[in-house]
């Protein structure tokens, strides 16, 4: 039998616990999700770039009702001068 006309087997193998199934009800926990913001120098004008990124995240995430809002991360190396 060549390769292309060989059949092959697919195993699958479901998993043992749905992580975010809450009970047998089918109620299901929010997913935790965080975001991570960052800019690349420490110039003023940087600012409103790192502030626009973490609003935009922000509402993104807290706009999503399967989500749960965890933080906002950053590169605190970049954003110290800016505060």
């Amino acid at each position: 039998m060549s390769m292309d006309t060989k059949v092959r087997k697919v195993n699958v193998i479901q998993p043992k616990v749905d992580l975010f199934r809450v009970d047998s009800n089918q109620e299901y926990r929010k997913k935790r999700v965080a975001a991570y913001a960052r800019v690349s120098t420490d110039e003023e004008e940087q600012l409103s770039s790192y502030e626009a990124q973490v609003d935009s995240y922000t509402r993104r995430i807290q706009g999503n009702p399967e989500w749960e809002f965890v933080e906002v991360y950053a590169d605190d190396a970049v954003i110290i001068g800016l505060s």
